[in-house]
This record gives C-alpha cells, structure tokens and sequence, in this order.
C-alpha cells in the first residue's frame, strides 16, 4: 500500500508532461516536445528538431513561429503536457516575464543562449543604398522625438540634410516580437541618447525617457509587418524605398532580392557581428522548464543536439546563425551540458 501511495504522484507527474515510456495511440510517438517564440530563431530550431526527429524515431517536436514576446506569455502559463516545453527568444527574457513564470509554477527557468544574431535594416536589391545612423533611424521613426512634439518627418532628408528625399517607410516586427524589442534597445534608445538631456532623463524619470525613446509612430511610417520574415522579404523587395527590419539570416537567404542598410557605414556580416562592430548585434535564445526534465528526458538530448549544430562550420552557421566565440563559446556549451537554472537577480 505504501508504494501505490509513493508511485501515484510519480504517474500523475508523468501524465502531466505527456511522458510515455513506449509508443501510443496517436502513431508510436513515445515522447513530445512542443516549441515556441521567436521568428527569428524559429529556423535554427525547426532544423535541429527535423535532425533530432530522424536521429529518434517515436519522438516529435513541433516548433511554432509566435514571436518572442508571444511565446513566453504560452510558456510562462504553466507545467504540463497542455504547455510548451521550450520558447525561442531573440531576446534576454524579462523580469516581469520569469515572475508570470514563477506564480504560475514555471520556477526553474533554464536559459540557454545559442548564438548571435545581427538585427538588420534592409532595402531593396534595387534600392537607394541607404547609410544610416541610429539617431537618424531615432529620429524617422519615434512617435515623439527628444519629447519635443509629434513627429512631422516625411522623407528621410527632414531627418538628415545628407539623405535623400524618399519618403520613410520602415516594415517592422509588432510589439509581440523579441525583435521590436530589440529594436527598441539597439536603434532607438542608443538614437534617443545622442541627445544628453534624453540621458539626463534615463536618470531622473526612468519611465518617461522610455516612453520618449521608444515608442513608435503610428502615421503610416512605421507599418506592423507580422511576424512573417519572408513575407516582410517580399514586400521590400518589390518596393523601393522602403526599409524592413529583420534578423541577419533571412537577409543572407535573400541576398538576391534585398541588400542591408550601413548603419553608421558598418554593414552587417558574420565578422562585424562576431565582433559586436556592427550596431544591430544581439544574442539569441533558447528556454527550458526544469520542471519538465525528469518526466521528458528528451529535452536535455534536444539541447545537446542544438549545441553540437551551432558552432563555428557547423549547419546553423550555414543557415545564418553567427557562432559565439572564446569564453562566450565555452560558457554556452557549458550552459547547454549542466542546464543550470537562471538566476533571477541578473533580469531587468
């Protein structure tokens, strides 16, 4: 009787995370791991799990493109089968995100960061071959630019003299997107704080220079793309003239049909990415629940997969992802071998 009551808690935990120790109803699939997050990670991970798929059968993994923002909301809900087992992220997840997390019982948040990632502006191939600044990106596209009223710029030369007369139209990730958010911390804050006084504010209303850094016009300037990246591809494409905002790897399947903006006369390539030069550079990111390791095994043999497809000449640098380097390598591959829990103190 005393085992029955131990060995019942153990089952229902299994149940929970959809654990089965051989093949089911639903066509021999033994174990599922479901994924979720960003579009910009979404590529790298839907082909480790095709890999890992073929390399163990009677395993499934699906990977679902929601966005950053979206996919951590799923997988901060709860633990369980009913919940993701991993979120993509394009960037650092926040602290009101692993506290949602944690009331919801998602206490064990295991961040593992997988490589870096060049958030570009793009043009048509055809384009202008435009040369911007932050500022001047700051500047096009703030609702509120240095909180000195709305913003009335049409063409690029109102913003810089230097730039041509072609009117602002930038194609960008919605607010759902880890990639508007770093948007946000790349392009327009390190815009906003050219000005020393939009620095003087960071200091005294924290709050107030966020809303003045970061929030975007809504005249038509700035167009909510989705989260669609080869969509967004299509559509600067066919339009001269008009910017998108997306990860470097789609940029390097498309380089045929669009070419990047020089921020600051950098352009983005897997070097000046590397070596953080280009401006737009960011890590990107995966997230497990510890709380889903011990019912789903498969999870920690996903994450190795992952790690032995992102270094330097390996398939994800193929498919755009840009490799870490030195002690940033060695931390990841570490990270990806002990999956140590993240330690909330370090979140903003």
């Amino acid at each position: 009787m005393k085992k029955i009551m131990i060995a019942l808690p153990l089952a229902a935990a299994l149940a929970a995370c959809g654990s089965n120790g051989g093949g089911t109803a639903d066509g021999g699939v033994r174990q599922q791991l479901k994924v979720v997050g960003s579009s910009t990670v979404y590529p790298f991970t839907k082909a480790v799990a095709e890999d890992f798929m073929r390399a163990n059968p009677g395993l499934r993994v699906t990977v679902e493109s929601t966005g950053t923002g979206a996919g951590m909301k799923l997988f901060c809900n709860g633990v369980g089968n009913q919940f993701p087992d991993v979120s993509n992220a394009s960037r650092q997840i926040k602290k009101s995100e692993f506290e949602t997390c944690a009331k919801n019982g998602v206490k064990q948040v295991i961040e593992v960061a997988i490589g870096i990632d060049g958030l570009t502006i793009i043009e048509a191939a055809n384009g202008p071959a435009m040369n911007l600044t932050q500022a001047d990106i700051y500047k096009a596209l703030a609702a509120n630019p240095f909180g000195k009223g709305p913003n009335t710029a049409q063409t690029w030369k109102d913003v810089n003299p230097a730039l041509p007369a072609i009117k602002i139209r930038v194609l960008g990730p919605p607010p759902t997107s880890g990639t508007r958010d770093s948007l946000a911390d790349l392009y327009l804050e390190k815009g906003c704080n050219t000005d020393p006084a939009m620095e003087a504010l960071k200091k005294s209303d924290d709050k107030k220079h966020k809303d003045v850094c970061t929030k975007v016009r809504e005249d038509g300037a700035y167009v909510e793309a989705g989260e669609n990246d080869n969509l967004l591809v299509q559509k600067v494409s066919s339009e001269p003239g008009t910017l998108g905002v997306l990860g470097f790897s789609y940029l390097e399947e498309n380089a045929d049909k669009v070419k990047p903006v020089q921020i600051a006369g950098v352009s983005p390539s897997e070097a000046t990415i590397a070596d953080l030069s280009y401006p737009g550079a960011r890590k990107l990111y995966i997230y497990l629940k510890g709380e889903h390791l011990p019912a789903k095994p498969a999870l920690k043999d996903f994450v190795a997969a992952y790690s032995k497809q992102w270094g330097t000449g390996g398939p994800l640098e193929k498919r755009g992802l840009v490799p870490f380097a030195g002690a940033d390598s060695e931390a990841a591959s570490k990270q990806a071998t002990e999956l140590k829990p993240l330690d909330p103190s370090t979140l903003k």
